[in-house]
């Protein structure tokens, strides 16, 4: 069994690799199959690089990383929550935050915010 580095991102590819592997599709003498086996990448990779290029102009490689959690928009109310009732269950904060903000949220969003 392979051993995985759990958390880790792998890095974009380079903007020059990107540049090869449209450059050799836009010849139009070759698959996206063929290609992405040539320069050993998924087929999705080339796809989406084609796309970008179509779309955007450039295979410039996106910001990564997820959204900021919509219970940090509420930081303040939630701070105050907290201080006021510390002995809550992980449900009562849930209540408590919708109660003054109008923001659901699950009982694991609410575990990870602390």
């Amino acid at each position: 069994m392979k051993d995985y580095n759990v958390g880790s991102k792998m890095k974009p590819y380079s903007i020059d690799f990107r540049e090869k592997i449209v450059s050799a599709m836009e010849k139009g003498d070759s698959s996206i199959r063929k290609v992405a086996a040539r320069f050993a990448v998924s087929k999705s990779c080339v796809e989406r690089w084609m796309i970008q290029k179509r779309t955007e102009g450039h295979v410039v490689p996106h910001k990564q990383g997820g959204s900021v959690s919509p219970v940090m928009e509420h930081k303040d109310q939630l701070v105050a929550i907290f201080e006021n009732q510390r002995d809550a269950t992980l449900a009562e904060y849930c209540e408590l935050l919708f109660d003054e903000t109008g923001l659901w949220v699950s009982q694991s969003t609410m575990c990870r915010t602390f």
